[in-house]
């Protein structure tokens, strides 16, 4: 895959926590740097306060950028804040409901974990893309990480677009690249110094 056209989209996701002082000029960085697809707010806070503030604020950069923005779980702050979707935690559990409260217009993505069955129901119920994931090695919940065969086999099969997200690197980005539609990338480059040049080099890797 050396074609531009052919190479996968770029989806961003925040940090779970995040400054209001700060990130937004981070996020305009990368969104200046490269062609960006869509940005997630994914935050680990319950305070809807600082939730609605964050998407105010990030809203502004995606905006005026033409960049779509979705919001992790919260799907009444989707028209409260001018949001272009939401992107789901529960496989395809909730996203009948979810795509007849915002409408075929929205933006109705959602996390599959490893699951085949889970990311079929979810495309069968119209959701926009699936994620999988994580594509990396993590500590974190019981381990599970999902596989090259399982991007390969989606590609083949199914035609709703798929993001791969979770622990990524610049080995795993190259293998995966040829079977995904999206890379979902988020504390792969917040942790760095320069998030955009971080993008920039992992963005080399699929090409």
């Amino acid at each position: 895959m050396t074609d531009a056209d052919d190479l996968p989209q770029l989806y961003l996701i925040t940090p779970t926590e995040l400054d209001l002082d700060t990130y937004p000029a981070r996020l305009a960085a990368c969104l200046d740097a490269q062609q960006i697809a869509c940005v997630r707010l994914s935050l680990a806070t319950r305070d809807e306060d600082k939730i609605g503030r964050a998407a105010d604020a990030i809203r502004a950069v995606t905006s005026e950028r033409d960049v779509a923005l979705v919001i992790e779980r919260h799907v009444q702050m989707v028209a409260r804040h001018g949001l272009d979707g939401v992107h789901l935690l529960d496989g395809a559990r909730s996203l009948r409901a979810v795509r007849k409260e915002l409408g075929e217009d929205a933006i109705v993505g959602t996390f599959c974990g490893q699951s085949r069955h889970d990311g079929m129901t979810a495309g069968e119920l119209n959701a926009d893309y699936v994620s999988f994931g994580p594509v990396g090695e993590t500590a974190l919940d019981d381990g599970s990480r999902a596989t090259l065969e399982l991007f390969d086999w989606w590609s083949k099969m199914i035609e709703v677009p798929v993001v791969a997200e979770g622990a990524l690197d610049i080995e795993l980005i190259r293998a995966v690249s040829p079977h995904v539609d999206f890379f979902g990338i988020g504390d792969e480059i917040w942790g760095t110094d320069d998030p955009a040049l971080t993008l920039r080099q992992m963005i080399g890797a699929m090409s």
